[in-house]
Order: structure tokens, then C-alpha cells, then sequence
């Protein structure tokens, strides 16, 4: 009968020392969703309600948000991704810059509809209708510049 082996030591991690500030910074928990907090200058954040362990993005990377279209979770991303896929659904959402998206009320049930700027057509979710958009609708178009 063989017998096992016992694991190689692996170091001890440095302890960690929160900054004297208590400067505290957010992200998205890679498993439930949760918004978490966690002290500046940790690597990684495990989460007190699914403990995931979701890494922190290195000091000085700007996140940006948007809302999943498929599942409405609110997903975080590293500020000029062009695609952002939703770890809930698996939809793959267009991250797109404020100034790239452009907004037309939809031509049949006037729900607000956004699309990237510069299309000629935006299909509506909810009833399907396909409104035409550009220098023929100018007048329902609103671009947004914030």
C-alpha cells in the first residue's frame, strides 16, 4: 500500500497592513454579485456571504459600470473595454463610452432606446419594432456628450 506524500511548505504570505488612513475602495464579488469593500492596497477580497475570492484590479486602473442587458446585474470593468461579459447570464454587453451612444424614443411604444451612435436603426426589446435613426429622424434623436 502506497503512503502519501506530505505537501511541500508553501511560505507564509506577508501579513497584510491596512493603510493608517482606513482609505477603503468597491468592486463587484466574482461570485454573488455583492458589492464589497476592502482596504486600499489589498490583492485580493474574499466575500463574507459565497466566499469568492475576487482579485483586485492594480492600483490606479479606472472601472467603469453598466447594467447587463440580459439579467440587469450590475457588472464592473476595467474603463475602455469595448465588451463586457456577464458572469450571471453570459450575455456579452457593449461597453461603450459616453459619447458613443446616442438615444431615440422607439418608433411604435416609445420606450427610450439607446444605441451606439452613428446607426442607422435600433431594434426595440420590448416589441421588436426597428426605428430608423440618423439625419431622417433627427428630430427624436438626443445625443448625449456627459
Amino acid at each position: 500500500m502506497p503512503v502519501p506524500l506530505a505537501p511541500y511548505p508553501t511560505p507564509a504570505p506577508a501579513p497584510y497592513t491596512p493603510p493608517a488612513n482606513g482609505a477603503q475602495s468597491q468592486l463587484v464579488c466574482s461570485g454573488c454579485r455583492n458589492l464589497l469593500l476592502y482596504p486600499v492596497g489589498a490583492t485580493s477580497v474574499c466575500c463574507a456571504v459565497c466566499n469568492a475570492v475576487t482579485a483586485v484590479p492594480p492600483p490606479g486602473t479606472e472601472m467603469a459600470q453598466l447594467v447587463c442587458g440580459g439579467c440587469h446585474t450590475l457588472l464592473m470593468y476595467i474603463r475602455g473595454a469595448t465588451s463586457v461579459q456577464c458572469s450571471c447570464c453570459h450575455t456579452v454587453n457593449l461597453a461603450l463610452e459616453a459619447n458613443q451612444v446616442a438615444h431615440v424614443n422607439c418608433g411604435n411604444c416609445r420606450m427610450l432606446l439607446m444605441y451606439q451612435y452613428g446607426a442607422r436603426s435600433v431594434k426595440c426589446a420590448v416589441c421588436n419594432f426597428v426605428t430608423s435613426v440618423g439625419a431622417s429622424a433627427s428630430t427624436t434623436e438626443q445625443k448625449f456628450n456627459s
